[in-house]
């Protein structure tokens, strides 16, 4: 990434548990042109989501890693990079946990990270240079 995402999800459905074999998914959100790639392309393959209209995968060729998603609500101007790919993860805790209805039991969330059942309103949870940022991509071509 060549700046800091919008904003960071660790989301707790079903479908990013069952995707990622964990308790949870943890999403970079980021404009897809402010991903870098360094060498290679990845493989995209479309697995099934929560909203029914699925979400892109792309993988690493040579490993396999999920590297990013793209899901359709957001469209192929967004990536959601998976944190525990970077260097450095630990640079970037979520901002906001999703889903909790349905996370795992044992999981403890922190007390001062936002955490909703299901999803959030953007307006109300991410920062205003996130926002201008979000719009500025979306009315893009």
């Amino acid at each position: 990434m060549t700046e800091r995402p919008l904003f960071v999800h660790c989301c707790h459905c079903r479908w990013c548990q069952r995707e990622t074999g964990s308790a949870f998914a943890l999403n970079a959100m980021i404009e897809a042109d402010r991903v870098e790639l360094l060498s290679g392309e990845p493989e995209v393959t479309v697995t099934p989501s929560l909203s029914g209209k699925g979400q892109k995968v792309s993988r690493c060729r040579k490993c396999r890693v999920a590297v990013w998603s793209s899901y359709a609500g957001s469209g192929d101007r967004f990536r959601f990079v998976r944190v525990g790919t970077l260097d450095t993860p630990d640079a970037l805790p979520p901002d906001v946990h999703i889903f909790t209805m349905s996370k795992q039991p044992w999981v403890a969330l922190p007390p001062n990270v936002p955490a909703v059942d299901e999803f959030y309103v953007r307006e109300e949870v991410w920062p205003a240079a996130s926002l201008a940022r979000w719009q500025a991509a979306r009315g893009a071509s």
